[in-house]
């Protein structure tokens, strides 16, 4: 397992890869180091998204759900709605206007998941944050 490195609106994260996703680990780890902006999601609960529009990261779906545990990152690869990367902070379920989704889950946070709260907080009140995401 690879170990992620994440910086989002002033706090640290590491993330693990998971061997269970592998196809979509290794597209991932190509685009290292990565940023983008995370905003908070409109229909899955409690979580932050990546939108990324019409961009293919080249996979399917693989150990797909619905359901992320909190600091559960999951890659969904387009088809009904938008492609994205979703964070769950608390309790989620994957959804867009269109209805329910599954995402690919490949990174899961092992440390500093006690500031994943206050991260979809910042995110919820004060919008749009800079993420980063980087091997290490």
């Amino acid at each position: 397992m690879a170990r992620i490195g994440i910086q989002a609106a002033g706090f640290r994260f590491v993330a693990e890869t998971n061997p269970e996703a592998p196809q979509t680990v290794e597209a991932f780890l190509k685009l290292l180091p990565y940023r983008q902006k995370i905003i908070h999601v409109r229909w899955s609960g409690e979580g932050c998204w990546i939108p990324l529009g019409e961009f293919q990261l080249g996979v399917g779906f693989e150990n797909h759900t619905s359901h992320p545990s909190v600091g559960d990152i999951l890659f969904y690869p387009g088809g009904y709605s938008e492609t994205e990367i979703i964070l769950a902070y608390g309790s989620c379920s994957f959804a867009s206007k269109m209805g329910q989704l599954a995402g690919n889950h490949f990174l899961t946070i092992v440390e500093g998941k006690e500031n994943l709260r206050a991260l979809g907080k910042k995110v919820l009140w004060e919008g749009a944050q800079d993420i980063s995401f980087e091997l290490l």
